[in-house]
C-alpha cells in the first residue's frame, strides 16, 4: 500500500458518522472497463484465439490472475499467465496514454470531497505501476492514499484491499462508503463490512441491505453519501 499524499486523518462535518469514502477506479471513476476487454481480444486474436463476448462478464472487475486464468482455461491458449499479464498490463498503458476519459460525475465528486477534507483513497485490483499512471490524470492530490492489487495477500472479491484502506487512513469500515461498480468489487467492500453505492459499469447489480444502486456517478455527492451513514 502506497501513500499518495500525507493521511488526512479522520476530520468529518459535524454530526455526521461519515469517515471516508473509498474509491474503485476502473469502470467507477475512469471509464476503462471496456479498455481491459479491447486488450484481452487483441492479445488472443493474435495467439489465434476469439473471445466469446459472454465471457466479459466473468473476467471484469477481477484481478488480473483470475480474469487472464479463465481466458487462458476457456480458450486453450498456449501461452502462460506471467507472460500474459505482462502483455495485458502493457496494452493496458498504450490505451489510457492515448486517452483516459473519466466517468460523468468522477471530477465533480473528488473536488467536492476534497473540498470538504473527506479521507479519500482508491482502491483498486489493478497493477500499482496502472494506478500509478491514472493517477497523474485523477489528480493525487484528491487521495490520501491508494492500494493496488499486487500490494494485498488478496484482492478483490476478498475484503483485503479495503480493509488495508481504512487501516490506513485509521478509520472504521463500517464508517467508510465505499463506490464500486462491479460485482467483485462490491463482494470485497461488503465483506469488509463498508457500506456501498454501486454504478454498474458492465453487469446490472440488484440492491441490497447496505447496498445502494445508482444510475450514474452524477448522483452521488456528499450529501448522499453521508445519509447512506447516518442511515
Amino acid at each position: 500500500m502506497t501513500s499518495t499524499v500525507p493521511a488526512l486523518g479522520t476530520r468529518t462535518a459535524e454530526g455526521s458518522a461519515l469517515q471516508a469514502v473509498l474509491l474503485d477506479m476502473d469502470g467507477t471513476l475512469v471509464d476503462t472497463e471496456g479498455f481491459w476487454w479491447d486488450v484481452e481480444v487483441e492479445i488472443f486474436a493474435g495467439l489465434g484465439h476469439t473471445l466469446d463476448d459472454s465471457w466479459r462478464h466473468v473476467v471484469v472487475g477481477g484481478p488480473m490472475t483470475r480474469s487472464a486464468g479463465f481466458l487462458i482455461e476457456a480458450t486453450g491458449a498456449d501461452i502462460a499467465l506471467a507472460e500474459l499479464s505482462v502483455l495485458l498490463n502493457q496494452g493496458f498503458e498504450r490505451r489510457i496514454d492515448r486517452a483516459l476519459p473519466l466517468m460523468p460525475g468522477a471530477a465533480r465528486l473528488l473536488a467536492e470531497l476534497s473540498e470538504y477534507e473527506i479521507p479519500t483513497a482508491l482502491v483498486s485490483a489493478s497493477h500499482r505501476r496502472i494506478i500509478d499512471r491514472v493517477l497523474t490524470s485523477l489528480g493525487p492530490h484528491h487521495f490520501a492514499l491508494s492500494v493496488a492489487g499486487d500490494e494485498v495477500p488478496r484482492t478483490k472479491p476478498h475484503p483485503d484491499p479495503y480493509l488495508a484502506a481504512a487501516a490506513g487512513l485509521g478509520v472504521d469500515p463500517a464508517r467508510c462508503a465505499v463506490v464500486e461498480d462491479t460485482a467483485t468489487g462490491v463482494a470485497a467492500a461488503e465483506a469488509a463490512g463498508c457500506h456501498v453505492v454501486v454504478v454498474p459499469s458492465v453487469a446490472p447489480i440488484a440492491p441490497a441491505v447496505r447496498r445502494t444502486v445508482v444510475k450514474t456517478l452524477e448522483d452521488v455527492d456528499l450529501t448522499f453519501l453521508r445519509g447512506l451513514i447516518a442511515a
